[in-house]
């Protein structure tokens, strides 16, 4: 496992300059990985699209959806029940339906606004951004200095540090969805 730097650029033009002046450096081709980076969200992990089986913003989603479900079930069973002189049988298993349909819709109120701090910090770091990427393998912390420097010389922005393997110009263990460590 070798030491990381990567930098982001807007251009295909911008990534081949850089591989260039990377190799002109010193840097060994093989140790160099380009690639672009999806969206978060799109990195198609999943059969029928996404990154995640469930969003880290909506986790608390199942649990609220059925506490309203209980809550307005028995609310509206008792209801139901209240009414069954003129309801009929059929008035609390109604009742108990269309309250559980309006507790589930009434616990949406406890969804989180936009803009507003996440209670269990899932999202405070910004995702990776995407983008063009280059990446090279790090031999020491000088070799780390001197991509950084060549990079940020040709525009390079949001540099990332990581740990991982660079084979072949491929970057074998790269994870679009871990959160980048700022070089910078």
């Amino acid at each position: 496992m070798s030491d990381i730097i990567a930098g982001h650029f807007q251009l295909q033009q911008q990534i081949d300059e850089a591989r260039a002046a990377l190799v002109r450096d010193g840097f060994a081709e093989a140790r160099i990985s380009a690639f672009y980076v999806n969206q978060p969200g799109q990195h198609d992990v999943y059969e029928y699209g996404g990154d995640r089986d469930i969003s880290p913003g909506a986790k608390d989603t199942p649990q609220g959806v059925g506490k309203g479900v209980v809550a307005g079930g028995a609310i509206g069973a008792a209801i139901g029940a209240a009414t069954a002189l003129v309801t009929g049988p059929a008035g609390p298993v109604v009742g108990a339906l269309v309250g559980a349909h309006v507790g589930s819709l009434y616990s949406l109120h406890n969804m989180k606004e936009a803009g507003e701090a996440e209670r269990g910090g899932e999202n405070r770091l910004e995702p990776r951004r995407p983008g063009m990427l280059i990446a090279v393998a790090c031999a020491d912390a000088a070799e780390q200095e001197r991509a950084l420097a060549l990079l940020g010389g040709l525009g390079a922005e949001h540099f990332e540090r990581a740990q991982g393997d660079i084979v072949d110009g491929d970057w074998v263990d790269f994870d679009p969805l871990s959160l980048p460590v700022p070089a910078r």
